[in-house]
């Protein structure tokens, strides 16, 4: 009896040494895969114009990181990193990436690109505003009540269209004014389909301008200059942060390499690249 109970305890024993073994094996393996693993927040106008879709794969075949692209506007990508959330931000509302950044919620931001804002509308130009600038056109849209759409979510972009707004002392109001809660690609769809004039950046815009009825009705205005910031979110006050592994895409993204594929990006199709390379540091 003595032997069979010696040999449950070894038994059991082991089985312990063995459970332990095991959950540390999983727990070694879930914090390599994070390890290797980066949450990038964007904006959906930067992601519908195909730019990550070439960049990131690059990556990841070199680095052999797993790359989670979230796009969901600037307004909630700063969201996201002032949860901890997301390991670098790509964004385009400089006002509200400064507070980000003197909030401390922010390691390192620097400008990489840049393109333009536009104002498209129907070939007919109901408002008549082609050859008004945009402050011109947003008032006479306004005063006749034609169609206007906007994106409605606190988006770079939509954040643009109310600074714009702002600047004419105009309220938008009315059902001549529609709010989407889309991002950049559906809102011009909408637009598109009802008829409207839209505020987008131009990347955007041409990505998808074979399949809309939209022309180009306003651009080259100075506030309609449309920088892009890639931003590492502090590891100082979230511990989980990658910051290693977000500095290493932020060197890869600022490569010669890479830089000429943003700057080339585009260029045979449309005409013309999509963005244009504003990072300082370029050799």
């Amino acid at each position: 009896m003595k032997i069979l109970l010696n040999n449950l305890k070894i038994k059991r024993y082991f089985l312990y040494i063995l459970l332990f073994l095991l959950l540390n094996l999983l727990l070694n393996s879930c914090v390599k895969n994070k390890e290797k693993t980066l949450v990038i927040a964007t904006t959906t106008s930067l992601y519908d114009s195909g730019l990550l879709d070439v960049i990131i794969p690059l990556f990841e075949n070199k680095y052999g990181y797993e790359v989670k692209v979230l796009a969901i506007g600037t307004g909630e990508a700063l969201k996201m990193g002032e949860r901890g959330d997301a390991d670098i931000l790509l964004v385009h509302a400089p006002s509200a990436e400064k507070e980000f950044m003197e909030r401390g919620l922010g390691k390192i931001r620097i400008k990489i690109m840049h393109n333009d804002f536009i104002l498209t509308g129907p070939p007919n130009d109901p408002a008549k505003i082609k050859g008004l600038n945009i402050f011109q056109a947003f008032k006479k849209i306004a005063e006749t009540k034609t169609l206007f759409v906007s994106r409605g979510d606190n988006s770079g972009t939509h954040k643009k269209e109310l600074e714009i707004w702002k600047k004419i002392s105009l309220k938008p109001e009315g059902d001549w004014y529609i709010e989407t809660g889309q991002g950049m690609g559906i809102s011009l769809r909408i637009a598109s389909e009802k008829g409207g004039y839209i505020l987008c950046d131009k990347a955007t815009y041409n990505t998808l301008r074979q399949n809309l009825n939209l022309e180009i009705t306003v651009e080259g205005d100075k506030i309609l200059y449309n920088p892009y910031h890639l931003i590492i979110v502090n590891p100082e006050k979230f511990p989980s942060i990658n910051y290693a592994s977000a500095k290493q895409f932020m060197e890869f993204i600022l490569s010669k390499e890479v830089l000429e594929i943003i700057r080339n990006f585009g260029k045979e199709k449309y005409g013309e690249p999509l963005f244009y390379i504003d990072y300082e540091g370029e050799k």
